[in-house]
């Protein structure tokens, strides 16, 4: 077994571990990236979700390490394409989730040439198909981890002053034997008003295997019928106002029966339009492409079981039955689905395989929507975030804010058989206090498995704000070796405090919502 060493360790590849290696690098620190598939980047690329982002992310409300990065990703397009184009802010796919929809492997080449003057002189390593199997933790410290590559077995020792758990399901929390929360709390745990009366650790939101795919209309693309066909297509959730593989499903706000479609029709929600990564009519080309579009939508969330705090038995047949439920959508939609024809089926839609270099066509990674989430120094609870309990336009301003962000409570259907909950936030402050894990010293939480409730993971679960949490928490470790401090005490030491605080403005990192918003 070979030994590392480094200065920061994070686990984790994903937008918040990348944004987290920018930041401790700039700060001077020698760093260890591990990422558990072979790319980088994580919701965005291995696991096929364009960013989800606010109304204001053109002008503010983000890091200005993240708009380098957007401004990256369209660059990557207008100097390798022919657009045609006149709009002065490029969407590549004229996606509607956002305006910046875009292939995966466009994010994983702009990451990757973000962090290379780092990896070039070994400031950074990046060691892909890499993962955690052992922390060695005495008493509130975390001395080593053991990693094991994947495909080969081999396994290395590593050791380090900081460790940030970037992973997308907060895999290092269980190993290193921290406590963290799973599920809904309660309303007596947290007073929030949509908490339940009785906690269930077991309600925690539906993950998806992304796939995609690209319409070529009058060709034949249809895919082998999948295994699990006859399953998906009877099956009828009692949240469901039809069977799941149809045209309807709950309206997430109102839960009233909602129709989509396929394509843009005169009623219904186009689902292909909600992710397109490529629209053809943006783009010159001798080569007729057709539009290329991901599935994400409510038809393929899968809520039947989880894939972590399970055993490997229930991981691998949950993890095959996610799978079986997007090719049994695709399927049924080249095969059965109502066109507005009278006829039934597309079968022109074709099954990318090559957007994410997968035999099976579908995304590296499961999206995972809900993570472990550490017991913090601070849990961001619904009253934080609500408009009921803030007179301002934004939400709770923390003395110890360290980034902001904005997004709506959007909770998908949970495994507990919950249905969606979509209720408004306001723009809100990210505390520092929820990136510092109460009973570990050196351990911060880089992604998705901060300390927020079930529901507020809701809105800090988005691309734009997991980047902050994961460039705060980079530095962070940064300013704690720099100055020979720790976290707890920067939290807690107002001169401290504010020495980082200013830090992260001089970076770029916007810790209050700019006089701009609130004039709206």
């Amino acid at each position: 077994m070979g030994v590392r060493n480094a200065e920061l360790v994070i686990v984790g590849g994903g937008i918040g571990g990348c944004a987290a290696a920018l930041s401790a690098c700039d700060s001077g620190l020698n760093v260890l990236l591990t990422e558990e598939t072979e790319w980088i980047g994580g919701q965005v690329t291995s696991q096929g979700v364009p960013p989800d982002e606010h109304k204001w992310i053109e002008k503010f409300g983000s890091t200005k390490r993240y708009r380098y990065y957007r401004n990256k990703v369209r660059e990557t397009y207008l100097r390798n394409m022919t657009v045609k184009s006149d709009k002065a802010i490029l969407n590549p796919g004229n996606g509607l989730v956002s305006n910046i929809c875009h292939d995966p492997r466009v994010t994983l080449h702009v990451l990757n040439e973000m962090l290379m003057p780092y990896v070039l002189t070994n400031q950074l390593t990046i060691a892909i198909n890499t993962k955690v199997i052992s922390v060695k933790k005495i008493e509130k410290t975390v001395h080593e981890m053991t990693l094991e590559h994947v495909q080969t077995g081999a396994k290395d020792q590593v050791n380090a002053a900081y460790f940030i758990d970037a992973t997308e399901a907060g895999d290092v929390l269980p190993l290193a034997g921290m406590e963290y929360v799973t599920g809904a709390e309660s309303k007596g745990d947290t007073g929030e008003p949509h908490g339940l009366d009785i906690a269930d650790p077991n309600d925690i939101q539906a993950f998806t295997y992304v796939l995609g795919m690209e319409y070529r209309e009058g060709e034949d693309h249809t895919i082998p019928e999948p295994q699990m066909y006859d399953f998906w297509k009877n099956f009828y959730p009692a949240i469901w106002p039809n069977r799941l593989l149809s045209f309807f499903a709950p309206h997430p706000i109102t839960k009233e029966k909602r129709k989509y479609t396929l394509f843009r029709e005169k009623t219904g929600f186009p689902l292909w339009e909600y992710r397109r990564i490529f629209d053809k009519n943006q783009y010159q080309s001798l080569y007729k492409p057709g539009d290329v579009s991901l599935m994400n939508w409510p038809q393929n969330d899968y809520f039947l079981g989880n894939i972590y705090d399970v055993s490997e038995t229930e991981k691998e047949k949950n993890v095959y039955q996610a799978k079986q439920l997007s090719l049994s959508l695709l399927y049924w939609l080249q095969t059965e689905a109502p066109r507005p024809d009278g006829g039934k089926g597309y079968p022109g839609l074709k099954l990318r395989k090559d957007i994410f270099a997968t035999e099976d066509g579908l995304a590296k990674a499961a999206y995972i929507r809900e993570s472990r989430r550490i017991k913090a120094e601070y849990t961001v609870t619904e009253q934080d975030v609500s408009p009921d309990f803030n007179a301002a336009h934004a939400g709770k301003k923390y003395k110890d804010r360290v980034g902001i962000g904005s997004y709506s409570i959007d909770l998908h259907p949970s495994m507990a058989g919950k249905t969606y909950l979509d209720i408004e936030a306001l723009p809100f402050h990210i505390p520092l206090g929820a990136l510092i894990p109460k009973d570990t010293d050196n351990i911060l939480a880089g992604c998705k498995n901060i300390g927020t409730t079930h529901i507020t993971n809701g809105c800090y679960r988005l691309h734009p704000v997991e980047w902050n949490i994961g460039e705060a928490c980079g530095a962070l470790v940064g300013f704690c070796i720099n100055n020979k401090t720790d976290p707890k005490t920067v939290r807690e030491n107002e001169p401290l405090l504010t020495a980082f605080q200013n830090k992260l403005r001089q970076s770029g990192v916007e810790l209050e919502w700019p006089d701009e918003f609130y004039m709206e």
